[in-house]
């Protein structure tokens, strides 16, 4: 037997977990057939949607690696500089609706942020959320999931998945004790079962990619297929698993914050030196770092691609580039 739910009771977790004093993100009507993902209220909830592509304008990492985050003050008085750190993230959250590519990059982000150094801002945010995916029903031409290990259906970094039965109703299949938890005695039995999507097809070999960039980093490949990168970072910035970051402190020089902000590898400024030199000096050598750290650096470190095949660097890019154009045009490499 399986467990269904219904949208309205899916709507009504939702909105008791925000009475009862959490936090709560989900995906809500932004522009035509897309989605965008954002803290909402009670009233709110009634907007949750978890039907259709659901094609998001942002990523859900903003709710655990946020674009602007403060790390502590500062303030001088007399001769003493006084700091006071930021609190850390304090209120259970409730991420709702997401698709499988989203909450597959949380596992990947937390190897990151627990690295060498323990990041608490990120890891309190993670440690009080729980995560609800909604298995796909259909993918488009942009999706690769099943190219770097994930699916439709993946459970990589859920608490719960949902399978949309296309009758008003979702069955619910919980994944850690957090999930099960928060369903318990809101599901009822029923011998309708879901199911997701087929894959999409294999775009490129991974393996077989990273080896190729491993031997080949002065290739005029990468300045010849970087040509229309206009830097513009809607790949990075609408990637999952991108976690670039500046350091800086904002204010006078007698009170202010240390802060930390999003920042992307495609800008020119990204690698710019003091002095005036730039070791990745064109989109070329900036892309090439970008597919690089995703395919060999990060695999070489943790054992796992820092790509989960969402297909928004290409599905967003206004001239079409991404990870799946580059890759594919790897694979086609003969020496």
């Amino acid at each position: 037997m399986s467990r269904i739910i219904s949208l309205d009771d899916l709507r009504q977790i939702a909105a008791d977990f925000i009475r009862a004093g959490g936090l709560a993100v989900a995906p809500v009507p932004f522009d035509n057939d897309r989605v965008f993902f954002q803290y909402i209220d009670e009233e709110g909830a009634g907007k949750i949607v978890l039907s259709g592509w659901l094609k998001a304008a942002n990523t859900i990492k903003d709710f655990f690696f946020p674009r602007h985050e403060k790390l502590f003050s500062y303030e001088r008085i007399h001769n003493d500089v006084v700091l006071a750190d930021a609190p850390e993230f304090g209120k259970p959250q409730l991420l709702f609706g997401c698709r499988p590519c989203e909450a597959a990059s949380l596992p990947i982000l937390d190897k990151v942020f627990g690295w060498d150094y323990q990041d608490r801002f990120y890891q309190s945010r993670r440690r009080m959320t729980t995560v609800v995916t909604v298995a796909c029903h259909k993918s488009d031409d942009d999706c690769f999931c099943s190219s770097v290990g994930g699916s439709p259906e993946n459970t990589e970094g859920s608490d719960a998945i949902l399978y949309n039965l296309a009758d008003g109703t979702f069955e619910v299949r919980p994944v850690t004790e957090r999930g099960e938890q928060l369903f318990e005695g809101k599901t009822s039995e029923s011998t309708k079962t879901g199911k997701a999507c087929p894959p999409p097809p294999v775009r490129f070999d991974a393996s077989k990619c990273k080896t190729w960039m491993d031997g080949h980093f002065d290739s005029p490949f990468w300045n010849e297929h970087a040509l229309r990168c206009v830097g513009c970072g809607a790949c990075t910035y609408l990637c999952p698993t991108c976690h670039c970051f500046d350091i800086v402190d904002e204010g006078s020089y007698a009170k202010g914050n240390r802060v930390k902000n999003w920042d992307f590898c495609q800008s020119a400024l990204f690698t710019l030196h003091a002095s005036g030199h730039n070791p990745r000096p064109d989109q070329g050598a900036r892309q090439r770092q970008r597919l690089m750290h995703k395919f060999s650096i990060y695999p070489d470190k943790f054992g796992k691609i820092l790509c989960t095949g969402c297909g928004n660097c290409t599905r967003h890019c206004p001239t079409v580039l991404g990870v799946k154009p580059f890759l594919e045009a790897i694979e086609e490499q003969e020496d």
